[in-house]
Formats: C-alpha cells, sequence, structure tokens
C-alpha cells in the first residue's frame, strides 16, 4: 500500500540545552525548525524512551517551531534512571516550564503512548496552552491498561516471549508481576536489576510492532535503554502513575473537550489496544479517529508515520 506522507528529512536543532527542573534532576532539551515557526512540542513514550532524531522528522521544519525533550530519567536528561522526584506531575510542571523558557503563548502538543498520557493530563492541567492535540497509541494511564501488558493479558497473543518476562520472577501464579519487578528494581542488586531490566524491554520491544523488529529489540534491550525504560516504567506503573484518581483524564475530559485532537492507532496494538482510543474519541466533541489496519504500536510502522505527518499538516490551519 502506497502512503503519500513520509518522514520529512533529518535535520539538526538550531538549539540544545538543559533546563534544571529540581534539585536533582536536570532535563536536555532541542529546538529545530523555523526559529520563528508555529510551536509544536513532542512528548516521548515509555515513561523512560527518550527521544532520537526520527522524532524531530514528523513536522514541516519551514513551519513549525519543534520544541523536543528528553523526560526527568531519560536519555540524555540527569541523573539516568532517577526514580526520585520523578512522577507524572513533576512532568506535567517540566512542560509548563519549557514553554515558559521559550516565551510560547499557546502550542500543538503532540505524543504518543504514555506521551498521549502526558498530552492530556497536560491540556486538561493548561486548557489555554494547547491549540490542538496530535495523540498516537492512546494510553489513559488506568489500572486495566498496565494488567493488561503487564499483567498477562496481551501473553496471550506472544506466549513463549511472555515466557521470558516471567523469567526474573520465578512461579508467577497468584503474583503481582509489576510488584515483584518493582522488588528487584529497588532491592536487588545491579546484577539482578540490569538482568530484570533486559527481561522487560524484551517483552516490550517484541510487542511493539506489528512485525517484530529484530533492530528495535536490540537496541531497546542495550544496558543503559533497558535499564531507563524498565526501571521507569516499573516505578510509575507499581505507583499507579500517581493518578489523583484511577481514572483522571476522563473524570476531567470536560475541559479538554472542544481542543481539536487527532487520534490515531495500530488495529493490531497490543500494548495500547484500539478499544481505549475509541472511548477517547467517543469523548470529546471535536476529535477525529483513525485506525491503521496493518499497524501495531510502533511509531516505525509506515502506516503510523503516513497518519502523523498528514496531521501535522493538517494541523497547520490552528496557526491560521
Amino acid at each position: 500500500m502506497e502512503r503519500e506522507y513520509k518522514l520529512f528529512p533529518e535535520i539538526e536543532p538550531f538549539n540544545t540545552g538543559y533546563l534544571k527542573v529540581s534539585d536533582i534532576h536536570t532535563i536536555y532539551y532541542e529546538e529545530v525548525g523555523d526559529p520563528e515557526g508555529k510551536p509544536i512540542v513532542f512528548l516521548h513514550g515509555g515513561p523512560g524512551a527518550g527521544i532520537s532524531p526520527d522524532s524531530r522528522r514528523f513536522f514541516d521544519p519551514e513551519f513549525y517551531r519543534i520544541i523536543l525533550f528528553e523526560q526527568r530519567g531519560c536519555g540524555r536528561s540527569t541523573p539516568h534512571a532517577e526514580t526520585k522526584e520523578n512522577t507524572t506531575w513533576d512532568l506535567i510542571e517540566d512542560i509548563e516550564k519549557l514553554r515558559s523558557l521559550f516565551n510560547i503563548e499557546e502550542w500543538i502538543v503532540f505524543g504518543g503512548s504514555w506521551g498521549s498520557t502526558l498530552s492530556l493530563i497536560y491540556a486538561i492541567n493548561y486548557p489555554e496552552r494547547v491549540k490542538a492535540l496530535i495523540l498516537r497509541g492512546i494510553w489513559l494511564s488506568r489500572e486495566e491498561e498496565i494488567l493488561w501488558t503487564f499483567g498477562g493479558g496481551a501473553s496471550r497473543f506472544f506466549p513463549e516471549v511472555w515466557e521470558k518476562f516471567l523469567e526474573p520472577v520465578g512461579e508467577s501464579k497468584g503474583k503481582n508481576l509489576v510488584e515483584e519487578y518493582y522488588k528487584i528494581f529497588t532491592q536487588g542488586s545491579k546484577k539482578e536489576q540490569i538482568e530484570a531490566a533486559k527481561a522487560w524491554s524484551f517483552w516490550e520491544s517484541s510487542i511493539v510492532k506489528l512485525i517484530p523488529s529484530e533492530e528495535i529489540i536490540e537496541k531497546s534491550t542495550e544496558e543503559e535503554h533497558a535499564v531507563a525504560i524498565a526501571k521507569l516504567e516499573c516505578h510509575y506503573f507499581a505507583n499507579n502513575m500517581f493518578g489523583k484518581k484511577e481514572n483522571y483524564i476522563l473524570d476531567n475530559i470536560e475541559e479538554i473537550k472542544d481542543i481539536p485532537a487527532f487520534i490515531v492507532n495500530g488495529r493490531y496494538d497490543v500494548i495500547c489496544p484500539p478499544y481505549t482510543a475509541k472511548q477517547l474519541h467517543d469523548s470529546l466533541n471535536n476529535s477525529e479517529f483513525v485506525v491503521v489496519d496493518d499497524a501495531g504500536h510502533s511509531t516505525a510502522e509506515e502506516g503510523i508515520i503516513h497518519e502523523l505527518v498528514k496531521s501535522t499538516e493538517k494541523y497547520k490551519y490552528v496557526y491560521k
């Protein structure tokens, strides 16, 4: 299937830097595109994933001023994989600190997976700052979603991979697997933590694409990346995403009902099934919902790329 929209050519940032956001944490940021362009902010997934050069390529660099950053403990932000002073609400305030740093009144907020969660919670708390939302692979930060991916639901599609996920915790019957991993990450030896992190990241990277990618699996299970993803995700999941309510986003959806929103989900996304995206779409007054029939969860899926780039082109209208 030929798709019209592709990633834009690679481009280097015109500005990079570090912002101290707490006594402990300093976050890495970069600006790409036109310094006088219309602002859009990229919120990466995880928690713990970070950004890559491809993260810059969903946006027309001649139109947009693209803000990207790595969340607390991720990528080039320091300290690496640190869980202290690292909650959903800390990250929401970091987004605001960046907006203030760059003297931006309003921006489009673009986020996928955990980035969609942050986008929605940020918009609920600062609706006057959000011109539009572009969201992929919806995660509404509820216990049922954590249990689906890390409690056995998704394992029915990947039983042989799931066996490897269980290895660090031994016999799993009757256990809360997130809590078992959390014990390893908070009480285990360094060796035990690294082994657990690689098992966690192997599981997640093995199910992220419609057709598993050896390249993604290999990169995700490299020690530094694996530790950040596994340790931070487990930290958030064990603490119920630091939600003020179990269904915080939908309970507060009235705050963002009329913000223009584009929602895309892979049909065979086993990490964030499209059921959740449909729930979000049905709760909004001004949203468009697209399911890509030949895609899983990853932004590396051709159909997901097509829809996301198409949406960033379409949503230029909010600035006109």
